[in-house]
């Protein structure tokens, strides 16, 4: 079981591996040996996601999920598989964290009246001072 949140657990038999070489430095072991690991999960057949779930997921993550509702999660980061493998299911776990946690509604807030008698006065200030820039009448 791969824990998300303290209500959510996704079992480890819904989650697949595909194995691959990675890119970049590390000479004849990157070209040979697959370390890069990618992590599949299908959102839309998960048993342990709820509808809403599933909703949230599909909005917060939809650059990382295909047509087929599919999200992957790669990591090429180490050297070894277990290691990219480790990587990949953390970042999974906090790409899932970060989609369920709901957002915080605004708290609307109003402006003293205090604040709005300032915020006039400057005006009427900055007006005066700019009423006066035009130019000189002779008398």
């Amino acid at each position: 079981m791969i824990h998300i949140t303290s209500t959510l657990s996704i079992p480890r038999r819904e989650i697949r591996f595909v194995y691959g070489t990675s890119t970049g430095p590390g000479g004849q072991h990157v070209n040979r040996v697959a370390t890069k690991a990618t992590l599949l999960f299908d959102v839309n057949r998960a048993t342990t996601l709820t509808n809403s779930h599933r909703r949230r997921l599909n909005v917060a993550l939809a650059t990382r999920i295909n047509k087929e509702g599919i999200l992957r999660v790669s990591s090429s980061k180490y050297r070894s598989q277990k290691a990219n493998r480790d990587a990949a299911t953390e970042r999974f776990v906090e790409l899932l964290n970060i989609a369920l946690t709901p957002a915080k509604k605004r708290k609307s807030t109003r402006v003293s009246r205090s604040q709005k008698k300032k915020r006039l006065e400057h005006k009427k200030k900055r007006s005066e001072t700019k009423k006066l820039r035009g130019k000189v009448q002779p008398h």
